[in-house]
C-alpha cells in the first residue's frame, strides 16, 4: 500500500506517522512564565541527542486542528528553562489528562493531580511523583514551520538529573532498566510500558567487528529454520568457532543417531536444536550443534 504523505490531510497525516514511529518516549514537560504561572504538559516528539553535552529535543507541535502555539512554548519563549519528567506507569493516566487543552494560567499540576517539588538550577518546579527528573536550559528553538501540525523544536541542555533511589541498581550506580517501568506513546489511544517482561538484550559488537551473515557457512546462511535474527547473532563473532572435540550433548548424539539415514531431515533438526539455543542466549552452543552438523 504506497501512501503519498502530501495527499493527506492533517489528522490523517498524523494518525499514520504517529502508528508508524513508534514507541515514542514522553517527555513530561514543566515550564513557567515571566510572571510566574506553571504549565505542565506532556510530548512523544522527544528524545536524547547527545551525551556530551548533554542535549534533549522536544517539539511542542502547532495544533493540527486549530493552528494554535502550546502554552509550553510560550512560556519557554519567555523563560528559557524546562525540567523534563520521565512519565511511568504508575502515573501515566495523570499524564494524560495533563495533556488537556486548558486555558493558559490554569495549574495542570493541580488539574492531573500532581506535586511540585523545586528544583534546584533552575525555575519550573520538578514533578515529585516522577522517579526520574531532569533540569534543563533551554539553548534555540527551531521552527520547522507556521502551518498546523508544524513541530517547534525545542534544543535544550540537561543540567541535572534527580534519580529516586527506587529505580537504582542494588549497587546503587546506575538506573536500573526493569524498574522504571518507562511508558512510550503509540499512535491513537495506545501507549506501552517497559518492563521485564519485554525486556530483552542484544549483544554489541563493541569490542569486534562481527563477520557478518554474508560470512556464514552456505548450509547455515540458506537455513530454512533460522531467521535473520538468529543469522545476526550467530554472525556476530570476530571468527568462525573452531569444533571443540570435547563438547558432548545427549540431544545432538540422538539427533545424529535418528537421522543418520537422511541428512536433509538431520540438517533441519539441527537448525531446530540450535534455533532454540540461540533463543536462550546460548550462541556458543548453537555454533557446536551447526558446526557439527556440517562435519558429518
Amino acid at each position: 500500500m504506497l501512501i503519498p504523505i502530501w495527499e493527506l490531510s492533517g489528522l490523517e497525516r498524523q494518525g499514520w506517522l504517529q502508528h508508524a514511529i513508534a514507541p515514542r518516549p514522553i517527555a513530561f514537560a514543566s515550564t513557567i512564565d515571566a510572571a510566574g504561572n506553571v504549565n505542565l504538559s506532556p510530548f512523544s516528539f522527544f528524545n536524547l541527542f547527545s551525551t556530551n553535552p548533554a542535549i534533549i529535543i522536544f517539539s511542542p507541535t502547532r495544533s493540527v486542528r486549530e493552528n494554535t502555539i502550546k502554552h509550553t512554548l510560550l512560556n519557554i519563549q519567555e523563560v528559557p528553562e524546562v525540567s523534563i519528567n520521565i512519565c511511568t506507569e504508575a502515573m501515566v493516566q495523570q499524564v494524560s489528562l495533563s495533556s488537556c487543552n486548558y486555558p493558559k494560567g490554569v495549574d495542570e499540576f493541580m488539574k492531573a493531580g500532581f506535586n511540585k517539588e523545586k528544583a534546584t538550577y533552575i525555575q519550573p518546579p520538578l514533578v515529585k511523583e516522577s522517579p526520574i527528573q531532569m533540569e534543563c536550559k533551554v539553548l534555540e528553538i527551531k521552527s520547522l514551520g507556521e502551518g498546523p501540525g508544524a513541530g517547534q523544536l525545542v534544543i535544550a541542555e540537561v543540567t541535572c538529573m534527580h534519580v529516586s533511589e527506587n529505580v537504582l541498581n542494588d549497587a546503587g550506580t546506575m538506573i536500573d532498566q526493569r524498574k522504571v517501568h518507562h511508558v512510550a506513546r503509540l499512535g491513537g489511544d495506545w501507549y506501552a510500558v517497559i518492563n521485564e517482561q519485554n525486556l530483552f538484550t542484544v549483544a554489541k559488537p563493541n569490542a569486534h567487528l562481527g563477520i557478518g551473515i554474508d560470512a556464514l557457512p552456505e548450509a547455515i546462511r540458506n537455513s530454512r529454520i533460522l531467521t535473520g535474527n538468529h543469522l545476526a547473532q550467530l554472525a556476530n563473532v570476530s571468527n568462525i568457532p573452531a569444533i571443540d572435540a570435547a563438547f558432548e550433548d545427549m540431544q545432538l548424539k540422538q539427533i545424529i543417531q535418528y537421522y543418520a539415514n537422511s541428512p536433509a531431515e538431520m540438517e533441519e533438526e539441527l537448525h531446530r536444536y540450535a534455533k532454540q539455543c540461540i533463543d536462550t542466549n546460548n550462541i556458543e552452543k548453537a555454533w557446536q550443534i551447526l558446526l557439527t552438523g556440517t562435519d558429518i
